[in-house]
């Protein structure tokens, strides 16, 4: 399928794309390479493949979770840059 230029300059427009005159020769050119591609691929005969939502199986890659312990307060606190009273320390975000 060959794209005309003024069919390029208007997929521009929709796009709100500013093209040059050479960008515009080149896009039509590419573009139409592009869905004479796709018109190839809609020929080849996939009658006999069922539908394949998935490529590979589907499967749960994740561990199971188990609990593990935490971190006890002074752990938690021994890298914080400000800490007070057994709590984080931080600017203050609300006004008083």
């Amino acid at each position: 399928m060959h794209l005309t230029q003024e069919e390029v300059r208007h997929v521009a427009e929709l796009a709100k794309l500013r093209l040059t005159e050479a960008e515009v020769r080149q896009y039509a050119a590419q573009l139409s390479a592009i869905l004479d591609y796709a018109e190839r691929i809609q020929e080849v005969d996939t009658s006999s493949v069922p539908p394949t939502p998935y490529v590979l199986g589907l499967e749960n890659v994740m561990r199971d979770d188990e609990p593990q312990p935490g971190l006890d307060n002074e752990a938690a606190l021994s890298n914080a840059p400000d800490s007070a009273n057994g709590f984080f320390r931080v600017r203050a975000v609300f006004e008083e």
